[in-house]
């Protein structure tokens, strides 16, 4: 697949699964909490308990913060499990997702797009200071970075990403959305039109039936081929 149209002003980017290493960090997180339990556990189904906590509580309003969301699906989690929550537990959890690392190419792809003379956005579900223990080490490319914090609701609704355009004084002509979440960011693509090339890093996690992203690559440094053959960077 390949890329069409006006080279865009500014990339946009889903940070956990696409930028950072969420699966990996939240398999750790959840180890590290259940290790203090006495029960014995699967840890997948688990995690999948957790998100179907996690996002129905961030469709619900009024808005929660994403720290509440996390403390809130965790508990619930552990109630249907039979579980005894401890005081640390959410903390474990917020804590290690702040810490969470980039997968390998990030940094140096992100550098090299921002050499290419793009600006560079980051629309995340969290809180801005959950997630700025991750943007600290991106190498310094990202250029803004807009939370489901500042805009009061969470993907795959279409009021972060309207705010997101507002923010940056965009038309969402003007840029490239980049994810690996098609629940979220693909779903909101399908409804508001605008560009996507999808990371599919092998998680398992299904395109949309009805929605057909405009490229796809396995990892981030598959990118800058994919803007080379659209005449958009030498």
């Amino acid at each position: 697949m390949t890329l069409s149209g006006p080279r865009p002003e500014w990339l946009t980017f889903d940070c956990y699964g696409t930028l950072i290493q969420w699966d990996e960090g939240l398999l750790a997180a959840m180890d590290r909490i259940l290790a203090g339990k006495k029960q014995s556990i699967d840890r997948d189904a688990f995690i999948s308990v957790y998100d179907r906590h996690e996002h129905r509580l961030e469709a619900e309003r009024p808005h929660r913060s994403f720290k509440n969301v996390s403390a809130t699906a965790l508990a619930l989690a552990m109630e249907e499990f039979s579980l005894e929550a401890s005081p640390g537990d959410a903390d474990i959890l917020t804590s290690s997702i702040s810490g969470m690392p980039p997968f390998p190419e990030v940094v140096a792809t992100l550098a090299g797009l921002k050499v290419a003379g793009f600006k560079l956005a980051i629309i995340s579900n969290t809180d801005d200071a959950i997630i700025a223990g991750n943007v600290a080490q991106l190498g310094g490319s990202i250029d803004r970075v807009i939370t489901a914090e500042q805009a009061g609701a969470y993907k795959p609704t279409k009021q972060i990403f309207q705010h997101a355009w507002t923010e940056l004084g965009i038309e969402k002509e003007q840029l490239v959305h980049i994810c690996a979440s098609p629940h979220l960011d693909l779903a909101a693509a399908r409804e508001l039109g605008f560009r996507t090339i999808w990371v599919d890093r092998g998680t398992g996690r299904k395109p949309l039936a009805d929605y057909v992203p405009n490229a796809t690559v396995a990892r981030l440094d598959g990118v800058p081929g994919l803007f080379s053959a659209a005449g958009w960077v030498e």
